[in-house]
């Protein structure tokens, strides 16, 4: 009889509470009649670069209520690509990642200004090519539908691997299984 042994090691890890998703998406036309252009964000992103700042993490666009760190704030080809960790170390930042794991909150929004000639608006839309960036919210209702937190991570697990993990395990047992027979 054939045999596989195999060892599993769980840890907790110093990247537990961090999330991803997209602020922003290219071209989706948001509640308040605005759509955000592809490269609209080159400049703010440098600019904080430059500076050594970063956007500030809130929740809901409460100043109040700064709730974590954004870690990394990008354009890609399908938006603003975000990557940031709550701080699980105070009492919002704990509500919130547990919100955020339950599937109870998985919005994402933004707090700009638009400089001199940074929009354009036709056809009642306001169209953004340019955008100051100064915060980004996690929020219930995002004010652009598909700006949303795709991946939590907790205890240094994505949901995304674990379910991923869950099911090669499964698949696996299968081949076993059916090899032995």
């Amino acid at each position: 009889m054939d045999s596989l042994d195999l060892s599993f090691r769980f840890e907790p890890s110093a990247d537990a509470a961090e999330f991803s998703g997209y602020a922003v998406i290219w071209g989706e036309r948001n509640s308040h009649g605005e759509i955000v252009e592809r490269g609209a964000f080159t400049k703010t992103l440098a600019a904080h670069r430059s500076a050594g700042t970063k956007p500030v993490m809130f929740w809901s666009h409460n100043r109040d209520d700064i709730i974590g760190v954004w870690d990394e704030i990008r354009e890609d080809e399908k938006g603003l690509l975000v990557r940031g960790r709550l701080l699980t170390e105070i009492s919002r930042g704990r509500e919130v990642h547990e919100m955020m794991k339950a599937g109870a909150v998985n919005g994402l929004s933004i707090g700009f200004r638009v400089p001199p000639g940074g929009e354009e608006r036709r056809s009642g839309i306001r169209h953004l090519r340019q955008i100051d960036l100064v915060e980004i919210s996690v929020v219930g209702l995002p004010s652009a539908g598909r700006a949303r937190i795709t991946s939590v991570r907790s205890s240094g697990r994505s949901t995304e691997s674990a379910a991923a993990f869950i099911d090669a395990c499964r698949k696996a047992t299968c081949a076993l299984v059916s090899k032995g027979k």
